[in-house]
């Protein structure tokens, strides 16, 4: 399956007129949002922007204080936990998993919403578990506490843990967070393979701007909890956003390799 050949059956995960923060603190307010589907989204922003907030908000981690948030047309608060799981996975900034809790056993989490509560283990649920330990360079980490992980070794056992959820649309907060810039483009190709093989959904947080650009078909950039650009990234990236969006004095040139936008921040005091 390509993502262009299961575009007409993708989900779609829309929001109208979003409010969200955390109890008095409003972060995002009237936000209307279309997340493309059998595409990959890349959020980019400053920091404390509304990103994190957004994802979880779509995730339904944290509630909405305002507005609609529908998949497929339903929404989304009417729709049990487990189901939802089926269709949404979420990967947080900073999960944490019980302490001596081996690689394997978190990954297998990952199955949970695609079983009842007495459901058997299923070969079904095997072959997705090594799938995503393999798919991640996990396999020989499987019987490893978490605990004993480098940063970047509990990372990749999260997103396999993910990956085995097997969700139509994957939401992924700083999922490069620890990676060293190889695992970073490793991480980066695996959900472009998703979303390419399976037509997975990805929309995923991004900090490095040059990476979204070359891994994501669109990309939304927030500021002060609002959207002020959406797009391609060849629309999107350009001086003026990013002097807007990150007050940054930036050049934009094609990228050698791929022809995406390369952004080359022009020093201070550099005319």
């Amino acid at each position: 399956m390509t993502a262009s050949a299961s575009a007409a059956d993708a989900p779609r995960l829309v929001a109208r007129g979003l409010a969200a923060g955390y109890h008095d603190r409003r972060v995002i307010a009237d936000l209307d949002l279309d997340v493309a589907p059998g595409k990959i989204t890349a959020l980019v922003g400053a920091n404390a922007c509304g990103k994190s907030t957004l994802l979880s908000t779509l995730a339904r981690i944290i509630p909405a204080q305002g507005g609609t948030i529908t998949l497929d047309g339903v929404d989304v608060r009417g729709i049990p936990r487990r189901r939802l799981a089926r269709s949404l996975g979420m990967l947080p900034q900073q999960p944490t998993a019980p302490e001596g809790l081996a690689v394997a056993e978190l990954v297998a989490r990952g199955r949970y919403p695609h079983r009842g509560a007495l459901a058997r283990w299923t070969d079904e649920d095997a072959a997705a578990v090594d799938e995503a330990l393999e798919a991640t360079a996990m396999t020989e980490f499987a019987d490893r506490p978490i605990g004993e992980l480098s940063g970047g070794q509990r990372q990749r056992a999260w997103i396999a843990m993910a990956l085995a959820q097997r969700p139509r649309i994957m939401l992924l907060d700083e999922p490069t967070t620890f990676l060293d810039l190889t695992h970073q483009l490793d991480v980066l190709d695996l959900l472009r393979r998703m979303n390419r093989e399976r037509g997975t959904t990805v929309v995923v947080v991004l900090h490095e701007l040059n990476l979204a650009a070359r891994y994501a078909d669109e990309l939304v950039v927030m500021s002060a909890g609002r959207i002020v650009a959406q797009g391609s990234p060849d629309d999107v990236i350009t001086p003026k956003v990013l002097a807007d969006a990150f007050a940054l004095d930036a050049r934009v040139i094609p990228d050698p390799l791929t022809s995406t936008p390369l952004v080359i921040p022009v020093p201070k005091g550099t005319s």
